[in-house]
């Protein structure tokens, strides 16, 4: 089984072969180590150590610089092609890349020269580790509910509000943080602040386990005074820049989909051809042939949905806001679907602590959730539709 046969298609260039098979070859190398079943210590000591260890490797192999570009936009095709590379390997490292470029892309969409430059080319090196702040205790999928506030005085702006399931809360050296800064109603009055972890009023405070650990926490500024140049274009725009970063970053999340997906269909082939039973194999029913079948098709499937809206981005220099969403949402209920057949076709192996098949039923299933819940993607679908 070839998993770089889609390669092939109409979507991709010569390079995003030999940048996939590059990525394959470096990931199955260096990335032996970076298992969560290593990472698991008191409130994610072990998981922060990792993750900083795996953003400083991938930017200085030179992988960062694919999802957190200062001088160029993103190239949604590397990025979706890189996150399945690295979530086929090790889901903690698909999360340390893609960390750095969501956490760095408003500022590489908005920002001035000298903020790409402190900012996104030091993410690009691994030199700086960054996160995106929107979600709030009562505002996830619902931005319009946001409340932390954030109001001009003199040369600085003073916030204040609580955030929530910030991935590489406590670890980031800097955040982006929206905001509200006028009283506009729903998602208009929201601006976008570059948060240095420094800075006065600051902190990370409860850390957040989840089922397949990775640094999370909530973030607490009380009174935080951040320059005024560190403001992100203009006051009112942050929702707007946040769907942009979203945009383009929601398509990775389906390329990370199909990474674990063909991992739970190579682990599924394998253990049913060595698997005895019946006086065969475990291959040679037609149940586990029909299960094969369902996850081959549907892994094909979904990523003919996310390379088609990266191509779309890349190429046709389209918003791809209905294309990304049908990508998420399909290559995430899909990747659920052929992981759980994979747990039911490896048997009591699947829910070993440690089996690359457990791993990936813990990993698997926030996919569904983060950058927007697969229910947030059908709404997207029909809004875009009914406005068309």
């Amino acid at each position: 089984m070839d998993r770089f046969a889609h390669l092939d298609w109409p979507f991709f260039e010569p390079r995003h072969a030999e940048l996939a098979r590059r990525a394959d070859t470096w990931a199955a190398a260096n990335l032996g180590y970076a298992h969560d079943e290593d990472a698991r210590a008191p409130k994610g000591a072990t998981a922060d150590a990792t993750c900083r260890r795996l953003v400083k490797e991938l930017g200085a192999a030179g992988w960062l610089s694919h999802c957190a570009p200062a001088e160029a936009p993103v190239e949604v095709r590397s990025l979706a092609l890189l996150r399945e590379v690295f979530a086929y390997h090790a889901g903690l490292a698909d999360f340390a890349f893609i960390m750095q470029g969501l956490g760095s892309g408003p500022i590489a969409l908005a920002g001035t020269a000298e903020q790409k430059r402190r900012y996104v080319a030091r993410a690009a090196r691994g030199e700086a580790i960054a996160a995106f702040a929107l979600s709030e205790p009562d505002a996830g999928s619902d931005a319009a509910a946001l409340a932390t506030r954030a109001r001009r005085d003199g040369g600085h702006y003073v916030l204040d509000g609580v955030k929530t399931w910030i991935s590489n809360g406590g670890i980031a050296d800097f955040y982006v943080v929206f905001a509200r800064t006028g009283e506009a109603p729903g998602t208009k009055g929201i601006s976008a602040f570059i948060v240095d972890a420094g800075a006065p009023g600051f902190s990370a405070g409860e850390r957040i386990d989840i089922v397949a650990p990775h640094p999370m926490a909530s973030l607490r500024l009380a009174a935080c005074r951040v320059p005024a140049e560190n403001l992100l274009g203009s006051e009112g725009e942050g929702f707007k820049l946040a769907m942009q970063t979203l945009d383009i970053f929601r398509t990775g999340v389906a390329g990370a989909a199909l990474g674990f997906a063909r991992r739970a269909l190579g682990e599924a082939l394998a253990r049913a051809r060595e698997r005895k039973m019946f006086g065969g194999t475990l291959a040679d029913l037609q149940m586990t042939q029909a299960k094969l079948a369902d996850m081959a098709t549907g892994i094909d499937a979904a990523a003919l949905l996310t390379y088609r809206a990266a191509w779309v981005r890349d190429v046709q220099k389209r918003r791809i806001t209905r294309e990304a969403a049908m990508a998420k949402m399909q290559a995430t209920e899909m990747a659920q679907e052929a992981v759980d057949a994979a747990v039911q076709i490896c048997g009591g192996l699947g829910v070993m602590r440690g089996h690359p098949v457990e791993r990936l039923y813990r990993e698997v299933r926030a996919l569904r959730i983060y950058e927007g819940a697969t229910e947030v993607q059908k709404l997207i679908i029909a809004r875009e539709l009914l406005k068309a």
